[in-house]
């Protein structure tokens, strides 16, 4: 542990690993022709940051992450985006005032 100068066995265990070994086998993926409504529905009932993105022949041509959905929302509904109140499904539990 710390600055010895001794590598770290755990990690170096986990990055001489083959990669099959830390990834999934069969993945859930989104094609080239999914909406990013369908992506935003499998990312959050999956619990999903980032999915893989894959051509016509299952190749995988790309990732399509969460930040990236963010930036691509709030560029093109910037009203929305913007205006939303910081807790949007937030209810008050008792009245103001007297």
């Amino acid at each position: 542990a710390g600055n010895s100068g001794e590598g770290n066995g755990a990690a170096e265990d986990v990055l001489d690993s083959p990669i099959e070994r830390v990834m999934v086998k069969n993945p859930v993926t989104l094609s080239r022709t999914d909406t990013v409504g369908k992506a935003i529905t499998m990312m959050s009932s999956g619990g999903y940051r980032r999915l893989p993105i894959t051509d016509e022949d299952g190749r995988p041509v790309g990732t399509i992450k969460t930040p990236g959905i963010l930036h691509y929302l709030a560029e093109h509904f910037p009203k929305v985006v913007y205006n939303l109140p910081p807790t949007p499904h937030h209810t008050q539990q008792t009245r103001e005032g007297a």
